[in-house]
């Protein structure tokens, strides 16, 4: 059985940064890129960056483009999402997703299997 559980969200000011992991089980994590969401309270679920398998293709979305930084640690089955200059906009719960692939891509309905979500808030 395949679980993603994601860790790290909190209430942060404006201008803070925070580090959301998220640990994987049931799949070899080495194999398959891996992405972030989130959804703010009456929002559609959007997507924030992705890793390839091999780390080295990455994507994001333009809102957070130059603020947040996606990574992976393959030894210890985990991706971790680095969030610099929070913005009260970045309020929303994160999701970890796994992809069916080893390639990056923003398209959720391309990720097999989604974590539980961590909550960020942001104040100003």
């Amino acid at each position: 059985q395949v679980q993603l559980v994601e860790s790290g969200g909190g209430l942060v000011q404006a201008g803070g940064s925070l580090r959301l992991s998220c640990a994987v089980s049931g799949r070899p994590f080495s194999l398959y890129a891996m992405g972030w969401f989130r959804q703010a309270p009456g929002e559609e679920r959007e997507f924030v960056a992705s890793l390839s398998w091999r780390g080295d293709s990455t994507y994001y979305a333009d809102s957070v483009k130059g603020r947040f930084t996606i990574s992976r640690d393959n030894a210890k089955n985990t991706v971790y999402l680095q969030m610099n200059g929070l913005k009260r906009e970045d309020t929303a719960v994160y999701y970890c997703a796994i992809h069916r692939d080893g390639l990056a891509s923003v398209r959720a309905d391309e990720y097999d299997y989604w974590g539980q979500g961590t909550q960020v808030t942001v104040s100003s």
